[in-house]
């Protein structure tokens, strides 16, 4: 199973070579075909819909009303855990931790490209920025700290998957992610 997020370490991959089934997150469906969606983000669950996007879109409990005439819309799991940091209260899940939440349900084996967490830029670090409902180019680089708590606590509570991410050779692996299931390979061997 592969779990794609829109960091631009992903940009030079075809993301149609890859075999398996696939989880991407928000805009990706403008350019690619994933069996599942994420879209926590209403304007972009909204965005998927006009695309005609044929799979599943996840989104969050708070929306879903607005989408009940879709049967092609749900909602995104529950967290596995209850927590008592600002992080860990649902709201604050982005797509991309929502994304592996997901793969976490479905598979034992997970492959990450796209989570590279940091810009290598002072700016935003995102395949889709500057284009509908994303921010400038100019905009600050997003901190990481929650997704890295975040996907940290499912890399943790999957401690029966194994998770293999793939990055480019200059990409450190955060603390939190250091368990025995982790994997780091380069992504230059799936280009």
């Amino acid at each position: 199973m592969w779990v794609i997020g829109n960091g631009e370490s992903r940009k030079d991959i075809d993301l149609n070579n890859l075999k398996g089934t696939k989880i991407g997150c928000n805009a990706i469906c403008r350019d690619h075909d994933v069996d599942y969606l994420i879209c926590v983000d209403r304007r972009m669950a909204k965005e998927a819909l006009e695309l005609d996007y044929k799979g599943q879109i996840f989104t969050r409990k708070d929306w879903i009303n607005e989408f009940s005439a879709y049967k092609s819309v749900t909602t995104v799991p529950e967290l596995p855990y209850k927590g008592t940091t600002r992080p860990d209260e649902p709201f604050h899940w982005g797509s991309g931790p929502y994304a592996l939440l997901l793969a976490c349900t479905l598979a034992d084996e997970i492959n990450l490209i796209g989570f590279d967490l940091h810009s290598e830029t002072k700016f935003i670090n995102n395949v889709y920025k500057g284009t509908k409902h994303y921010n400038e180019e100019t905009y600050r680089a997003v901190d990481p700290r929650y997704w890295i708590h975040q996907i940290g606590k499912l890399f943790e509570l999957y401690s029966d998957k194994t998770f293999t991410i793939y990055q480019k050779s200059s990409w450190e692996l955060p603390k939190a992610w250091i368990h025995p299931n982790i994997k780091v390979d380069n992504i230059s061997i799936i280009v």
